[in-house]
């Protein structure tokens, strides 16, 4: 994850002495969180993803991107997040569900595709 800091800190072309100020600690407690010595906890890691729009799997695992590309994705993926395992799949079919939905509705079948082969009109 230290990495995944610095890499942050060095995209938002901020220096130390700043993001520190960003988490309310200061410049050495956060180099020593940067370099290792101590590990970043979850208060810090949230408030990174909240002040930064900063996914927050990407910073403690590096799935995904570094940032939200949407304003909904973060709420949407703290909602999934505190959801049950059934209600988690559930809400994943109801995606898939609406994501066929709208691929039907923004390209509609031609109507060439419309018709059957070997029939005519």
């Amino acid at each position: 994850m230290t990495s995944r800091l610095k890499q942050l800190r060095k995209t938002l072309k901020i220096n130390q002495t700043n993001f520190a100020k960003q988490l309310g600690i200061t410049q050495t407690a956060y180099s020593m969180i940067e370099n290792g010595n101590n590990p970043l906890s979850d208060r810090y890691i949230k408030v990174i993803s909240s002040v930064f729009g900063v996914n927050e799997a990407w910073l403690r695992t590096g799935d995904g991107d570094m940032f939200y590309s949407s304003p909904y994705e973060k709420e949407f993926t703290e909602i999934f997040g505190s959801l049950v395992p059934a209600t988690q799949e559930y809400l994943l079919l109801m995606a898939r569900e609406l994501l066929a939905t709208q691929e039907r509705l923004l390209n509609p079948p031609t109507e060439q595709q419309s018709c059957s082969p070997g029939t005519s009109e």
